[in-house]
């Protein structure tokens, strides 16, 4: 309540629009009205208008697309980083489109940052690959890969818009092993923002992947950026209880 007289006009448009969107008047992937013709609609300002369509985005119902405008949402798709399943075997599953675009690759030497999440000297040589990542047709993923150089000779040569998990084990013969992850906010800058087609400093979500074969020898780093709209991260760890029981049998035994 604004004042204790009843709801303010922010509030009042934000549940008209969640009528509408609740009902399907409002269909996902439809593109609203301009905010100028929004606040004409709704007798109200611009200012007011804004904190609205803010708030809606906040819930996940609607998302901004630099200089197009406003559309509403997709239902979110449900997300475990701590499974390997492929991205495009994982959006089919959930009966949506997937797409990958490589936007570039090649040498680099790992970053400080890298080097503290891999565990690396400074100066180690990698391989990076950098990709734009679709489901229906929006922009809702750019990926960093940075592989250890040493373990993939000619990787330059290979087809690099497919799953890299099978990439590795048919062409290098390097299962998936364990990984682990740092989920955290940030900002969308430079070509993160473009790829995701959003204005510069925008809210996403990181994502920080380092990935270790079979016998727990690293592998490679992925720093995921999500459109936060996007995905709904559900992390199940009952598939980890058979063996911490089996863990907690043996030093009960010794």
């Amino acid at each position: 309540m604004a004042d204790g007289r009843g709801p303010s006009k922010c509030e009042r448009i934000c549940r008209i629009l969640r009528r509408y969107i609740g009902s399907g008047q409002l269909a996902a992937g439809q593109q609203l009205p301009a905010e100028r013709a929004l606040s004409e609609r709704f007798a109200t300002t611009r200012i007011t208008i804004k904190e609205a369509l803010s708030s809606l985005e906040a819930d996940g119902l609607i998302y901004r697309a630099e200089r197009r405008g406003w559309f509403v949402a997709p239902p979110r798709l449900t997300y475990d980083p701590a499974l390997h399943t492929h991205f495009h075997q994982w959006i089919g599953e959930q009966q949506r489109t997937a797409e990958t675009r490589v936007l570039a690759h090649g040498k680099a030497l790992a970053s400080s940052e890298l080097c503290r999440w891999m565990g690396l000297a400074p100066f180690t040589p990698l391989y990076e690959i950098r990709r734009q990542r679709l489901i229906d047709g929006r922009p809702v993923l750019h990926v960093s890969h940075h592989l250890l150089a040493s373990r993939f000779p000619d990787i330059a040569a290979a087809p690099l818009a497919g799953s890299l998990t099978e990439l590795y084990w048919q062409r290098y013969g390097i299962g998936q092993g364990g990984a682990s992850l740092e989920i955290t906010p940030s900002a969308a800058r430079g070509a993160i923002a473009r790829a995701l087609n959003l204005a510069e400093g925008s809210a996403v979500l990181r994502l920080v992947r380092v990935n270790y074969d079979e016998a727990g020898t690293l592998v490679d780093c992925d720093i995921e950026h999500w459109r936060p709209d996007a995905i709904r991260i559900c992390l199940d760890t009952r598939v980890l209880q058979p063996l911490v029981g089996k863990l907690q049998q043996t030093r009960l035994a010794d």
